[in-house]
C-alpha cells in the first residue's frame, strides 16, 4: 500500500456498498485536512433555483469551485455527507458525482431532513478532504 496517497476500501468480507462510495477511506499520515462548509445550489449570482435537479447541478459546480479555491482535486475528498429535504433522483445526481469522481469514490453518509438552513435549499452537500 502507498502511504503517501489516499486509499479507498471495499472490504470482501462486509456487504458490498449500495451506492457509488467505498466504505473505507484511509488517509495518509502528516496530511493536512481540508473541512467545508455544506455546499448548497446556490448559483455564481446568489440565486438558488427551485428545481431539486438545478440545486444538485450548481452544488456540484460550487464543489469544484471550492475545491479549486484550495488547489485541491475530488481526489483529494475523502468524505461526503448529503443532506435532502426530498427525494434525490439518483440517475441525475449520480451522473454529477460520475463526472466529478470517475469511478474513485470517497467515503459518504446520506440524510434526508425535515429542513437546511433557508426554506428555498433543497440539497446540502459538505465534502472534507486531504493532502499530502
Amino acid at each position: 500500500m502507498n502511504t503517501k496517497q489516499i486509499v479507498r476500501q471495499n472490504p470482501k468480507h462486509i456487504p458490498t456498498p449500495v451506492g457509488k462510495y467505498s466504505h473505507v477511506t484511509i488517509i495518509p499520515k502528516n496530511s493536512d485536512l481540508y473541512t467545508f462548509s455544506g455546499q448548497i445550489g446556490v448559483d455564481n449570482q446568489g440565486n438558488i433555483p427551485k428545481d431539486f435537479n438545478e440545486q444538485v447541478k450548481n452544488t456540484f459546480k460550487n464543489i469544484e469551485q471550492i475545491l479549486d479555491s484550495q488547489n485541491l482535486t475530488s481526489d483529494n475528498i475523502i468524505k461526503v455527507n448529503i443532506w435532502a429535504v426530498e427525494e434525490i433522483d439518483w440517475d441525475f445526481l449520480y451522473a454529477k458525482w460520475e463526472i466529478l469522481f470517475g469511478e474513485t469514490y470517497p467515503s459518504m453518509t446520506i440524510g434526508y431532513v425535515k429542513a437546511l438552513g433557508l426554506p428555498e435549499i433543497k440539497i446540502e452537500i459538505e465534502i472534507w478532504a486531504a493532502k499530502q
